[in-house]
């Protein structure tokens, strides 16, 4: 199944129009025709089937013909804040990847030792997009504008938060700290790790100290571990 993305189809509409880009790609690319089905999902958890009434590759329109509200694949919710990486490639590697296994919000955060401190936000949004369509997934991450560290630690955010850093000292494992239906705020740092002050902030804060192994992983890395180790660990639970 090939999907689409349209944050603006919705239940209360009975025929949809895709842009140009998206009405030439069906018709030129796709080669398809009036009669053909097609999936469209509005990132909001939603899957609609429509039928194209006209194949305009300028202007291409379909008719809904059903839809229906599918569940996501996991029973947590998934907040990492992390630091953006000095090379934007890394960043978006890393939003690609944890889509396709599973997140549900991401708020890249500016930090003491950060040495990338502009988001392009709406490039991040296409990259999120891609990899929910590539994945098949049905909900968009909600992707927050950039924050300092300073601010974004005095929200008040339910459930289980922990902090990812390298200093040396008492660390739990995502093993031993989650538990079935959480809320999971994980915070991961930039290259040059968190400062002595941040960590020092976030332990007032309530944040426990979080170990992801023996290895010193990349900022991006350390992003992947956590997405997938808070995946298989749930599926155990």
């Amino acid at each position: 199944m090939q999907l689409f993305y349209n944050p603006e189809i919705n239940s209360s509409i009975t025929e949809f129009v895709f842009n140009k880009e998206e009405s030439r790609h069906i018709v030129r690319v796709l080669r398809k025709k009036e009669g053909d089905l097609l999936y469209i999902t509005n990132g909001k958890g939603f899957l609609f089937k429509v039928q194209i009434i006209n194949a305009n590759d300028k202007k291409c329109l379909a008719q809904i013909t059903s839809f229906e509200e599918k569940d996501k694949n996991w029973n947590y919710h998934l907040h990492i804040a992390i630091a953006p990486t000095k090379m934007n490639d890394r960043f978006e590697w890393f939003l690609e990847k944890a889509t396709e296994i599973g997140i549900d919000e991401i708020t890249p955060i500016i930090c003491d030792n950060s040495e990338r401190k502009v988001i392009k936000s709406e490039r991040m949004l296409k990259v999120l997009v891609s990899a929910v369509k590539q994945s098949l997934k049905y909900q968009v991450p909600k992707f927050n504008q950039p924050i300092k560290f300073s601010d974004f630690i005095k929200k008040d955010l339910k459930g289980i938060k922990l902090i990812a850093h390298c200093e040396n000292s008492e660390k739990s494992t995502l093993k031993n700290l989650i538990k079935n239906k959480q809320n999971i705020t994980v915070l991961i740092g930039p290259e040059g790790d968190f400062s002595f002050k941040e960590i020092d902030i976030a332990l007032q804060h309530q944040y426990i100290p979080l170990s992801l192994g023996k290895s010193r992983l990349r900022t991006e890395t350390a992003g992947i571990v956590v997405c997938n180790t808070v995946s298989i660990i749930n599926e155990s639970l």
